[in-house]
């Protein structure tokens, strides 16, 4: 790798509170660099990275990585004080959003989402989100696609965390149907749904496109049954989201993620459609 590769080796921050932990953590660095007496290049060199990147991740421009924060506990000899503050770094690294959907996701004992528009984001291939996030616009950076796609996969978890949680899908047809990334991508999109619905605690179901009663036509929904028994919803709209708490429209999703799956097809019946469709993609 050379070292324009290793520059990259580091995430940009989103403007969101997780911002002034980024900060001291690279005038901590800092302050360690200066106590060992060492520029920033001769740091750079010591650490096999560019000397650019340092000064990004002493301003808090750019979010170090795990192994960087590592390596600069060995070099500047820390004794484990500089390698600690990847737990203080680890939540900054994703979009807010993603952290907060995380959280709910963390303590759900079950978890219902209807998808309207693309393949639920906890059934993608690393691929499909990619392609998924390289058509956004305006154009994500290439530091942002990465940390939308790093927070993405770290958030399908879930479907290997003990105990473990129920998962239920309902996806349009249309989903399953769009070649997001091209063919081959979609081909292996839907490959790796016939897989995850082999598992015991994930049931995927398809609302076929010719149905004429359809309780979805409000978008997205999504339900959380969280440990304490109590049940939250989370949306998200162009440019925000909404974690749903009052009980009353609590309520309301349910009836209709309710009504959603019994229109839908069976599991079984989706899963033979999705091997249906793979055979024509």
């Amino acid at each position: 790798m050379s070292v324009d590769d290793k520059d990259e080796a580091s995430w940009e921050p989103g403007p969101d509170e997780m911002q002034p932990a980024v900060e001291v953590v690279g005038r901590q660095l800092k302050l360690w660099r200066e106590g060992a007496g060492l520029r920033p290049a001769e740091f750079a060199a010591k650490m096999g990275y560019g000397e650019n990147l340092i000064y990004k991740i002493e301003r808090g421009a750019r979010i170090p990585r795990p192994e960087f924060l590592e390596r600069a506990d060995e070099v500047l000899g820390a004794g484990g004080k500089i390698s600690a503050m990847k737990k203080d770094v680890e939540r900054a690294r994703y979009p807010k959003r993603a952290r907060d959907l995380g959280k709910l996701e963390a303590t759900a004992v079950e978890l219902g989402a209807y998808g309207n528009h693309n393949v639920d984001g906890l059934l993608q291939t690393e691929e499909y989100m990619r392609a998924l996030f390289d058509v956004r616009r305006p154009v994500l950076t290439e530091g942002d696609l990465e940390r939308h796609v790093a927070a993405r996969m770290a958030r399908q978890e879930i479907f290997c965390r003990t105990p473990l949680t129920t998962l239920t899908f309902v996806q349009e047809e249309v989903t399953l149907r769009r070649p997001i990334g091209g063919r081959m991508v979609l081909r292996r999109q839907l490959e790796h749904l016939l897989e995850l619905g082999k598992l015991r605690h994930v049931e995927i179901q398809v609302m076929p496109t010719e149905r004429e009663d359809h309780a979805g036509m409000m978008g997205h929904v999504q339900l959380l049954k969280l440990r304490d028994g109590s049940t939250v919803g989370y949306s998200e709209a162009h440019l925000t989201s909404r974690v749903v708490v009052h009980p009353k429209e609590v309520q309301v999703l349910e009836l209709r993620y309710g009504i959603i799956r019994s229109q839908a097809l069976s599991p079984r019946e989706s899963l033979a459609f999705i091997k249906e469709l793979r055979g024509e993609t």
